[in-house]
């Protein structure tokens, strides 16, 4: 009988997860799906993000963490629109926590809406939260074998990060391997090496999201 359950259960979150795609189109909103596993440096992107764009669009932040507010915290201090959702054990963010977290939004003062899911590189692939592109961040200290042990996240984001390329002189990582089997399993792949502590190759990152909303917006 699990089959069934968990079938009804992507199936519920389809279906709300397209109303709220269809509402941030109607508002113009470019939603970006931040995903990766615990400590691979979602926040830190974001921080890093939201100083580089901060004065040329409007940003705003979901948080979602199992407990606590720290990273919202940390966001929150940059002074845009954040809103904490606590799953409370859930591995993953829905849509529907997504939509009941809007009320705390204001939709018409957005430009771009980033979701930072709960630390896991399974359930967040298979849960749309509204989201226009889910973007995933692999940190070197993980390793190589992450493409082919959790293919599905690689199959499902259109842009992956690689975090932490400032510790490839201390870790056993081939960045070019990384990228290798990434495209394997997912051609259409945009990959940008990067390091949150010393901004190499951040610019492109933020550059990309930039380019992707105008584009978002042009197109309305």
């Amino acid at each position: 009988m699990k089959i069934p359950v968990v079938k009804n259960i992507l199936e519920a979150n389809e279906r709300i997860s397209l109303e709220l795609k269809q509402l941030f189109d109607q508002k113009g909103i470019l939603v970006i799906n931040l995903m990766s596993s615990p400590g691979a440096g979602k926040t830190s992107l974001l921080e890093k993000t939201i100083e580089d764009l901060k004065d040329k669009v409007r940003l705003a932040v979901i948080e979602g963490d199992v407990q606590t507010t720290l990273d919202a915290e940390r966001i929150g201090k940059y002074g845009i629109p954040t809103v904490q959702i606590n799953t409370h054990g859930a591995c993953h963010i829905d849509g529907n926590m997504v939509k009941d977290a809007l009320p705390e939004l204001n939709l018409d003062e957005i430009d771009i809406l980033i979701v930072e899911n709960v630390g896991n590189l399974v359930c967040p692939a298979e849960f749309k939260v509204g989201e226009d592109y889910k973007v995933m961040i692999l940190s070197v200290t993980e390793g190589e074998d992450k493409p082919a042990k959790y293919p599905l996240m690689f199959q499902e984001s259109t842009v992956l990060l690689i975090n932490k390329i400032d510790l490839i002189p201390y870790v056993d990582c081939n960045v070019d391997k990384i990228k290798k089997e990434a495209l394997k399993i997912n051609p259409k792949l945009t990959v940008f090496p990067i390091s949150c502590k010393t901004n190499e190759g951040l610019s492109a990152w933020t550059q990309w999201l930039l380019k992707t909303w105008k584009d978002k917006a042009d197109g309305l």
